[in-house]
């Protein structure tokens, strides 16, 4: 897993739980504008199992590092943090470390106890899809 997505994993399995919903909020404003290439989500792919429009975009870099892109409405804050924290968390990845990220990500943050078991599944088909566009990227 790479070491900035471990921190903040470490960060929420370790908060009080009246503090999660804040800091996914905080997650939430962290979700990078969509380039302009991707406006109207060309190229981008759908994760049907979010209960709310969610898409995104992995680029695996001829270095191996990944580029990320997600975009999903700031009525879905929940939804949205989930994007921030692995926006912010994946920065700078390389595609060995993301498909190394265990699927049990949001259990291991400690979210089920925070968050309904349905945004538990529609992040965890976030990290699923993303994993997938990884792993079947061409290798240079």
């Amino acid at each position: 897993m790479p070491p900035k997505l471990a921190e903040i994993v470490d960060e929420f399995a370790s908060a009080p739980r009246e503090v999660v919903l804040e800091m996914l909020l905080e997650f939430a404003d962290a979700v990078p504008p969509l380039p302009e290439s991707l406006s109207g989500h060309d190229g981008m792919e759908q994760v049907p199992e979010c209960q709310t429009q969610f898409f995104l975009k992995a680029v695996v870099q001829p270095d191996r590092t990944v580029v990320t892109h997600f975009d999903c409405p700031p009525e879905a804050p929940t939804t949205r943090a989930f994007a921030g924290i692995l926006a912010e968390g994946l920065a700078g990845a390389s595609a060995d470390e993301i498909l190394a990220v265990p699927d049990d990500l949001y259990a291991r943050m400690g979210l089920a106890q925070a968050i309904s078991p349905l945004r538990i599944r529609g992040g965890t088909a976030i990290l699923a899809r993303l994993k997938r566009q990884v792993a079947s990227s061409p290798q240079e």
